[in-house]
């Protein structure tokens, strides 16, 4: 599926997969070693996911942080950090 897709699985990326409900998802990776799965279901909701069509969507930390606690990753943005300036 993956590689259907267009994509090296074996890059290091993070693959995620939702189920029909939404309320399961599946995250492949590989280590280096070997394939790794997580998986993860929601009890009372299900899990923010983009539009149908979207094939490939690239989250930050907090975003798929954001998205493993069932929240709505989308809203997740970046701080802008400003350098100080001296006043003088």
């Amino acid at each position: 599926m993956v590689r259907d897709a267009g994509s090296d699985p074996f890059d290091g990326s993070l693959y995620v997969f939702r189920s029909k409900r939404a309320d399961r998802i599946k995250i492949v990776w590989f280590d280096g070693s070997g394939l790794c799965l997580f998986a993860k279901r929601l009890e009372s909701s299900h899990f923010c996911w983009p539009s149908p069509g979207s094939f490939e969507i690239r989250l930050s930390y907090g975003q798929l942080s954001a998205l493993l606690e069932g929240l709505d990753w989308k809203r997740i943005r970046a701080v802008e950090v400003r350098t100080p300036q001296s006043a003088g």
